[in-house]
């Protein structure tokens, strides 16, 4: 992500930057509007849709993550199965940097506590930065989080991965465990246990959204310290899920495989990668400039 260069090309108009307003696609003869079906329009979202459909969608991704079987003996063979292959590459690096880090009590525990909530945090961040001032952009670049995901459940259904930290005659330390941090209540034998699928780690949103976040960022942000605090995010992300013994580094690359999954169906639905599309887009026909879309329906299709 060093040298981004897709700057949109303009920031204000969609018809400048070669999208359709509302108004132009109506006044299209028919055979031009049906070419335009073909891709989505972007519409001004509404903020009590955005928050419904967040709210849902994050709840139908946790119900499917935690519904899918455990299987943990099949879990624990996929676990050293990976473990075997970096360690033929030379990479299984992972046990060497959770021990390390395990020694310095200050810097594992704020690891533990990043891993626990920036996770979420920065990611709403980025989702409210792009509504209130990227509204042409937003849907598209939401589209690419929500297929990522979905894509990811895939993942953990059909192969089931214990993480490092819970992976049997390996020795490695888990911290959240150690240091009684918030980590620590999606260990086995705790309450959280019950109601959440500790076998899920094969690919890692941690760093599929964090990737997504530091893109958008250092993409789309004006001061250049923004934009470098986009390109460290994802990198400290990776440190931290190595480090707590949440994660492979091969999860990792699951994670951004599934990103790229995500780029590419927002590119086909909208006809362009997102960030090149309007910053600001145009009321349709009887909307005020703050209005949504038509229906809440239509929009889901965003």
């Amino acid at each position: 992500m060093g040298a981004i260069s897709v700057e949109p090309k303009d920031d204000r108009r969609g018809d400048a930057a070669g999208v359709v307003s509302s108004q132009e696609a109506e006044a299209l003869a028919p055979s031009e509007r049906s070419s335009l079906r073909r891709r989505w329009v972007p519409r001004r979202p509404r903020i009590w849709f955005e928050l419904l459909l967040i709210a849902v969608s994050y709840g139908t991704y946790s119900i499917i993550r935690n519904a899918a079987p455990e299987r943990v003996e099949q879990a624990q063979d996929n676990a050293r199965s990976v473990w075997n292959l970096q360690d033929d590459l030379g990479l299984a690096f992972e046990r060497s940097v959770n021990h390390a880090v395990e020694g310095v009590t200050w810097l594992i525990v704020t690891m533990n506590y990043y891993y626990a909530t920036l996770h979420f945090i920065v990611t709403i961040a980025v989702l409210v930065w792009l509504f209130r001032g990227h509204p042409g952009r937003y849907g598209a670049t939401r589209l690419v989080l929500f297929a990522t995901t979905a894509v990811a459940l895939v993942g953990y259904y059909f192969y089931p991965l214990a993480p490092p930290r819970l992976m049997e005659g390996v020795d490695f330390i888990d911290t959240a465990t150690v240091h009684h941090t918030w980590g620590s209540l999606s260990a086995e034998g705790t309450a959280m246990a019950s109601v959440s699928n500790q076998y899920a780690a094969m690919p890692s949103m941690h760093i599929g959204w964090s990737v997504w976040c530091g893109i958008t960022i250092a993409v789309l942000a004006r001061p250049l310290w923004v934009k470098i605090l986009g390109v460290l995010y994802p990198a400290l992300t990776l440190v931290v899920i190595v480090a707590t013994a949440n994660h492979f580094w091969l999860d990792a690359v699951g994670g951004l495989v599934c990103l790229g999954f995500g780029y590419v169906v927002a590119w086909l639905w909208f006809g362009r990668l997102c960030y090149r599309l309007p910053r600001e887009i145009d009321a349709g026909p009887g909307e005020s400039p703050n209005a949504g879309p038509p229906s809440p329906a239509a929009y889901a299709a965003s």
